[in-house]
């Protein structure tokens, strides 16, 4: 096939039917959140939120298998953020320098990737008082530490019984979880997101000088 036609293929516009899914489920899933943002997650059940969406209780659980999933819908593929990052860094650069990289820049782009946006903090309020989205939330950073040393084990064909990856992955997961674990806590406090942006640029660059040259240094991309 030659890349024109690849390109046609791709760029294939979407089906009646499967835009039809597409709005139904943003549908759902918008009126999910206003919902839970209003109440709270425990206060709201399936049967509110078909009724409010003008679905069936099977319809909502046929895009959401369960009631988490409609709190965490624009997580989803957050667990292949961090891999994403590392497989897509630049000639010469390795996994952490292409994390930091990736992190300034959206933080001096005050970016809603990291929750960089005003009333950010009532989505952090609703997860605080759930249990199961606690729960939920632990579960998709354990996600995010096996993807992304899975994806470290691959770049570098390391050996199964290589201990680096996994010191290295869990590295990088604690630099991306300490910004965003900030940011949210700074939102909560009442601060601007653009306040808060400018403060965790700086803590970055603290949390660089903490790197070893080890993590900094490892799996540089060589072509």
């Amino acid at each position: 096939m030659t890349e024109v036609a690849e390109e046609q293929v791709a760029a294939k516009p979407e089906g009646l039917r499967e835009r039809k899914k597409r709005q139904t489920r943003q549908q759902i899933s918008d009126i999910a959140t206003g919902l839970f943002l209003e109440r709270g997650f425990d206060a709201v059940t399936i049967a509110e939120i078909a009724q409010a969406a003008d679905v069936s209780v099977n319809t909502v659980y046929n895009y959401f298998p369960a009631k988490e999933d409609l709190f965490f819908d624009r997580m989803e593929g957050m667990s292949g953020g961090l891999a994403r990052i590392v497989r897509g860094r630049d000639v010469g650069e390795s996994a952490a320098r292409a994390l930091l990289r990736e992190l300034r820049s959206e933080l001096v782009a005050v970016s809603p990737k990291l929750g960089l946006i005003d009333g950010y903090d009532r989505f952090m309020r609703v997860i605080e008082g759930a249990h199961t989205l606690k729960a939920r939330l632990w579960y998709l950073q354990q996600e995010i530490h096996d993807t992304t040393v899975r994806t470290l084990r691959e770049e570098v064909a390391a050996d199964a019984d290589d201990p680096l990856p996994v010191l290295v992955g869990g590295q990088l997961v604690w630099v991306q979880g300490t910004v965003i674990t900030y940011i949210g806590r700074e939102l909560m406090a009442g601060r601007k997101a653009v306040e808060v942006s400018r403060d965790a640029l700086a803590m970055l660059e603290e949390i660089e000088d903490l790197l070893s040259e080890k993590v900094l240094n490892y799996a540089v991309r060589t072509g």
